[in-house]
């Protein structure tokens, strides 16, 4: 039960008809293709999610524990419809077909934050929103997985998180010049966000390939679904239920899906996380939305070299430092002086967090799942850490507005510390001396 992978190499014939490498990134087109479409909806996705947490307190009034309320469902909701879109995905053997309703109900749902004016509007709003991102991320990761051989997962999973985290970086920049520019700021960046959210919809239609036409087919990508186990099976029946279930029984899914559960629940929100460094170094509301900026620009210069990294000496190991990285940047933020350059170092830990364990985690289980349930795999393990970190989003607000926002990291740091440690001895690895 451990992360690093000791595949066997990919098999030769249809499955690798999808995994023809880019000529600059060494990955497969559709990976870049992916990642392009990641990169326009996380611009459309962070112009909310930077403005969010301050429009919530600020402007709307919103307690902490109101607010990791929303947070929570905000991440919970999406948490349980992943289960949904990854074994439909796999049943229909169309993950294009379900990434492409998720991000299109995700579009549906910016422009409705404009009209939701209370908390049951705003959060069934949040809701559908999250319900999209959950049909879609399974699916998604199953095309990068599939078109990868599995020696190169984590530097494939990096280049697209790469991607991804250059919409994340434009995103809230993007807001913190709309904030600027136009009077009624808020309604302003819902409304850009709407507009960026659609045009993500359409180069997914347009340029991601849909089923393979044939094995032989030099125009067919094969990334597109789920292909390579529908051919090589010679038209396999729909996966069922009980297949998916049956996932659970592989002690290294198991693991991987238990591990992610125990340090999500003491992972605190990013958004917890920005909210807690304006309070202790006083950055100006208007320069909030910039501190996600700190994050995904580190985030982003690392996914890759870190994801061919995890490859190389193996993804337990880098999973796991990640986790250390982010304990640093918690003991920062309660024990370091207030200097300026504590903003710096915190966003910095924080993308180093996710450069290490955000594409790596998928990457693991290349060498697990079989390829007609990678979907459903991967929705298991994605479902636990995001359940656990719903969990943590609504335990952390009550304990802020209970006990205030030291003791509350001081309990998150602690339990993390403990989480890491558990996970440490359960994903060691059984063969590897390095």
């Amino acid at each position: 039960m451990y992360l690093t992978d000791r595949s066997a190499p990919p098999k030769p014939g249809a499955a690798d008809q999808g995994r023809r490498r880019g000529p600059v990134t060494g990955v497969a087109p559709v990976v870049l293709v992916l990642g392009t479409v990641s990169l326009i909806t996380d611009i459309s996705s962070e112009m909310v999610t930077a403005v969010l947490p301050l429009y919530l307190v600020s402007t709307l009034g919103f307690s902490p524990l109101g607010f990791g309320t929303l947070d929570g469902v905000y991440n919970g909701v999406s948490a349980l419809v992943q289960l949904t879109g990854g074994h439909l995905a796999d049943r229909v053997r169309n993950h294009k077909l379900m990434a492409g309703l998720g991000y299109g109900l995700s579009a549906l749902c910016k422009p409705l934050l404009l009209l939701a004016g209370s908390v049951g509007a705003l959060g069934t709003v949040l809701a559908l929103d999250r319900t999209g991102k959950g049909l879609r991320t399974a699916p998604r990761d199953a095309m990068i997985s599939l078109s990868t051989p599995a020696e190169r997962q984590g530097r494939a999973f990096g280049v697209h998180r790469a991607m991804d985290t250059t919409g994340a970086l434009l995103g809230p920049l993007t807001a913190f010049l709309i904030l600027r520019a136009a009077a009624d700021g808020y309604d302003a960046v819902f409304g850009v966000s709407a507009c960026v959210a659609v045009l993500g919809v359409l180069v997914l239609v347009l340029f991601v390939p849909g089923r393979r036409r044939a094995a032989g087919d030099p125009g067919a990508s094969g990334a597109g679904t789920t292909a390579a186990a529908d051919e090589g099976a010679g038209g396999r029946q729909p996966v069922r239920v009980r297949e998916a279930v049956a996932l659970l029984r592989l002690p290294r899914l198991r693991a991987l899906a238990g591990c992610a559960a125990l340090l999500g629940l003491t992972t605190v929100s990013d958004a917890f996380v920005y909210l807690l460094l304006q309070r202790r170094t006083g950055i100006a509301d208007e320069w909030f939305p910039l501190l996600p900026l700190g994050t995904a620009a580190v985030f982003l210069l690392l996914a890759v070299p870190v994801g061919a990294l995890a490859d190389r000496i193996g993804r337990r190991t880098v999973f796991l430092t990640g986790h250390a990285v982010l304990l640093t940047g918690y003991a920062l933020l309660l024990w370091a002086p207030a200097t300026p350059a504590l903003p710096f170092l915190v966003l910095a830990l924080h993308g180093v967090f996710y450069a290490a364990t955000d594409g790596v985690l998928p990457a693991a289980l290349a060498g697990v799942v079989p390829d007609h349930l990678r979907a459903s795999g991967l929705a298991i393990v994605g479902t636990s850490q995001a359940l656990a970190r719903f969990c943590c989003s609504l335990a952390f607000g009550a304990a802020w507005t209970m006990w205030g926002p030291g003791p509350a990291l001081a309990g998150s740091a602690a339990g993390l510390l403990c989480c890491a440690t558990v996970a440490g001895v359960v994903l060691r690895p059984a063969d590897e001396t390095r």
